[in-house]
């Protein structure tokens, strides 16, 4: 994680998210543990942001519209975009957005657990084929609450 602070932090019911922005983009979203504190937006862009997971919090079909920086490698920005267009309530398995990039799951799945942006970028949205799978490079514990939680607030199937 960047030693750089954040520019804000929100309570949500699943998680408190910690925001980054530079030079007018948003460059990460995390997730923390709810136990921590509240951080007011500490500029217009991280007020925009919280001001639009307010907005997917009332209404899940909610699309976010914030500026993102470009990270990653080319492969990973490939299947990020992939995943950007899987629509609330919707899922996708590792398996099938490797078929879609010619690559292997497992290199999927890395991708979606370096993946700066979750929620805005939902790869909450992609699951293993026997189950949830993992969330932010975790395969238990608290990411993976979060993830169900977002998929039962966007209608997701039931997942294990």
């Amino acid at each position: 994680m960047p030693s750089f602070p954040f520019d804000a932090k929100l309570k949500t019911p699943f998680a408190l998210l910690g925001v980054r922005t530079d030079g007018g983009e948003i460059t990460e979203i995390c997730f923390l543990a709810s136990d921590g504190g509240e951080l007011s937006p500490q500029n217009r862009l991280a007020e925009r942001a919280c001001a639009q997971v307010g907005r997917y919090i009332g209404d899940p079909e909610f699309r976010f519209d914030l500026p993102l920086a470009r990270a990653g490698t080319p492969f990973q920005r490939r299947v990020w975009a992939r995943i950007a267009a899987i629509r609330a309530g919707s899922t996708r398995s590792y398996g099938e957005l490797a078929r879609d990039l010619g690559s292997a799951p497992r290199a999927v799945g890395q991708a979606c657990g370096a993946n700066p942006l979750p929620l805005v970028v939902p790869c909450h949205r992609v699951l293993a084929v026997g189950g949830i799978g993992g969330f932010a490079h975790r395969s238990g514990g608290f990411h993976l609450a979060v993830k169900r939680w977002l998929l039962a607030h966007e209608g997701a199937v039931a997942v294990r």
